[in-house]
């Protein structure tokens, strides 16, 4: 039974509650099936109508769309889906990147300098923080300069641990 403010959907016969600023006109629900119904029974009225019958087929509406067609070639072409991204690709400069190392024979190439979310595999929040927090950077190439020095030490670091084992095995 319907209440007060409510009306029966003319496609799925359902009860609803009636836009007070449309009461009016509005006879289906807002349901997406009911929705298209009432966009089909809208069109199918207004085509209804004498002055309508004609207007697609109208010869002044025919010179009305090629006019436009020709004013805007392969509008209608367009596959949808196929849009361009919004960002540029990545395209990585390389830096002739020279620092005086006391390990300098060990490196076997310049490091290459790339952005933050370059250095890391899987980037990390916790890791931009903890940097961006003990080193009280606020910029990403801020951030991205100490991370390149700290990956810098870490290698430098595990290369002379190598070199370390290295003559502990080899000493008698």
């Amino acid at each position: 039974m319907a209440q007060s403010g409510q009306r029966k959907c003319l496609c799925c016969g359902e009860f609803f509650d009636v836009d007070r600023r449309n009461r009016n006109r509005q006879r289906y629900c807002s349901a997406a099936p009911c929705r298209r119904a009432s966009k089909a029974a809208s069109q199918a009225a207004w085509l209804s109508q004498p002055k309508n019958a004609t207007y697609f087929s109208d010869p002044i509406h025919v010179a009305r769309v090629q006019a436009w067609r020709g004013a805007h070639p392969g509008y209608s072409r367009t596959k949808p889906g196929t849009t361009t991204p919004l960002q540029d690709p990545l395209i990585v400069q390389v830096v002739d990147f020279v620092e005086e190392t006391p390990n300098r024979a060990e490196m076997s190439a310049p490091p290459v300098v790339s952005a933050l979310q370059d250095l890391l595999n899987t980037p990390s929040p916790v890791l931009a923080g903890l940097i961006a927090h003990l080193f009280e950077a606020t910029l990403q190439e801020d951030i991205a300069s100490t991370t390149r020095r700290l990956i810098q030490l870490g290698h430098d670091v595990i290369n002379r641990s190598r070199n370390e084992d290295r003559q502990t095995c080899s000493a008698p």
